[in-house]
């Protein structure tokens, strides 16, 4: 028996998370529930006419107009597939022709005209090629030692990474399991909230019919049917009780919730702000030990200048970033003759307010149609690198523990972020899910009250017909009977 065909709103619900197997399972007991609720003995009579009272049957009812007619079109599911073919090919055959007559434009174009040859340039952007390159291009003990010291690394950023992505699946996946749980139990109530509403639905039909055929079967001393009572019942009975309640309290601890945060903010702020206080008096006191270097070497100058002590203040002078004034009022006190002083003053200047510097040729090459090589990283891995190369430099190794730290909690900082949000996100999709399922409750017993309707309307007409045929009050009850049995146990059905 194939389980889809159990597609009432109910059932799609109770199988989305069931396994094939369960489905199976359901199906069949759902199958012998039908079979069971439709059974009966073999009739005494073979009248036929009982048969017409009991199943309501009538004389003049018609085939639907949608059942005759016939709609064709023509398959024209290929035709899209012989024109991309089609379309390919084609584009192909123009490449082509575009080919050769390249070819025949090179050989007959002077080489004034002819496209310049570029250089092959080849970029080391990944710091393992790099660490490879240096190992293969200059192997000694650094270059050595530094690769394979970047590539252990690499293995221990790897397999951490993998053990945390898994860490982070698992956490989620429980998580979501939970969710899912939670759900289910909360669908409980909407799943009895609709299947009581469906069951209320039919004793409401039935009191009603019932009532509405005894008023023709008043001189019969049976009873049809007992007495099912007044007091109405509310489907929805179970839904939105606590709903201002908890939406009081949701509001409440967002607004709360809300508050800590700008708290958080403004309390991290004002730290980040203290610390780059104290940062910028360092950076003060740096300056002004620069400037006392650049005073000495000034007053050391002797009358002949040498490249050592120009190399040092261009170096001091950027390191400061002073302006022309500053390089002025420095270089005026220089022992130097006066037009080495000067041209060396125009140099500074013209060195440290230039915005750009010209690139390497060696980055663009000179045109040699042969690759080049050249290396531009953008990896935490090549600031391990220069540290193994050299590493009684501090700096290097403040830059490996600084820019690694900062990656390592980026990343960190990412995956935790990245957790918390898809359980958040599939908590908040549970919760989303159970409003839509509550409040698709009602349209659920609306389309059930609707259908239940467009069964039976057509069995009351029939049987108000029969009673204006002047049939009897046996024959009526007969009807009247197989109708009451029909809302109670026929489509749409109910189940339990």
């Amino acid at each position: 028996m194939n389980v889809n065909q159990f597609r009432d709103p109910e059932t799609i619900r109770q199988n989305r998370n069931l396994t094939p197997n369960q489905k199976r399972t359901n199906a069949y007991t759902k199958e012998g529930v039908i079979v069971n609720s439709f059974y009966k003995d073999n009739p005494k009579s073979v009248d036929l006419q009982d048969t017409y009272d009991a199943l309501i049957i009538s004389n003049d009812t018609r085939l639907p107009r949608k059942l005759t007619e016939n709609e064709t079109s023509a398959d024209k599911r290929l035709l899209p597939i012989s024109g991309i073919v089609v379309g390919v090919m084609g584009a192909i055959a123009l490449l082509t022709s575009f080919v050769r007559r390249n070819a025949k434009i090179n050989l007959s174009i002077s080489n004034m005209k002819k496209l310049p040859a570029t250089t092959r340039n080849v970029a080391l952007n990944e710091e393992t090629h790099q660490a490879i390159y240096q190992m293969i291009q200059a192997p000694n003990q650094k270059t050595i030692l530094a690769g394979t010291g970047v590539l252990t690394l690499t293995a221990m950023a790897f397999m951490g990474k993998t053990f945390f992505d898994g860490f982070k699946d698992v956490w989620v996946k429980k998580r979501e399991a939970d969710i899912q749980k939670n759900l289910q139990e909360n669908l409980i109530d909407v799943e009895t909230q609709s299947f009581s509403g469906k069951m209320q639905i039919i004793r409401s039909m039935l009191a009603k019919h019932a009532i509405e055929f005894q008023k023709y079967l008043d001189d019969d001393n049976e009873q049809i049917l007992p007495n099912f009572g007044r007091k109405k019942f509310n489907p929805l009975m179970f839904a939105g009780r606590n709903d201002e309640q908890k939406n009081k309290n949701n509001t409440l601890k967002f607004i709360t919730l809300g508050l800590a945060t700008f708290a958080s903010i403004l309390g991290l702020g004002y730290i980040s702000i203290k610390n780059l206080s104290k940062g910028k008096t360092h950076l003060d006191q740096y300056v002004k030990d620069t400037k006392t270097i650049i005073r000495t070497i000034i007053d050391q100058s002797g009358e002949v200048a040498k490249d050592s002590e120009k190399v040092n203040l261009k170096h001091l002078f950027r390191a400061i970033g002073a302006d022309a004034n500053d390089i002025k009022e420095y270089t005026k006190n220089l022992k130097w003759d006066k037009a080495e002083v000067a041209k060396f003053e125009k140099e500074v200047i013209e060195e440290v307010q230039t915005s750009t510097t010209k690139v390497n040729e060696a980055m663009g090459g000179d045109g040699t149609p042969k690759p080049s090589f050249y290396s531009h990283v953008d990896d935490y891995r090549a600031f391990f690198y220069n540290w193994l190369l050299d590493t009684a430099n501090p700096q290097f190794k403040q830059l490996f523990f600084g820019i690694t730290g900062l990656t390592a909690i980026g990343y960190g900082g990412k995956l935790i972020g990245d957790a918390i949000k898809d359980v958040q996100v599939k908590k908040i999709n549970a919760e989303t899910e159970l409003q839509l399922q509550k409040r698709l409750v009602s349209t659920e017993l609306r389309n059930f009250k609707s259908k239940k309707d467009a069964a039976i309307q057509p069995l009351v007409n029939e049987f108000y017909r029969q009673v204006d045929n002047g049939k009897s009050k046996a024959e009526l009850k007969t009807m009247a009977e197989n109708i009451l049995f029909e809302i109670k146990n026929g489509a749409p059905f109910v189940y339990s």
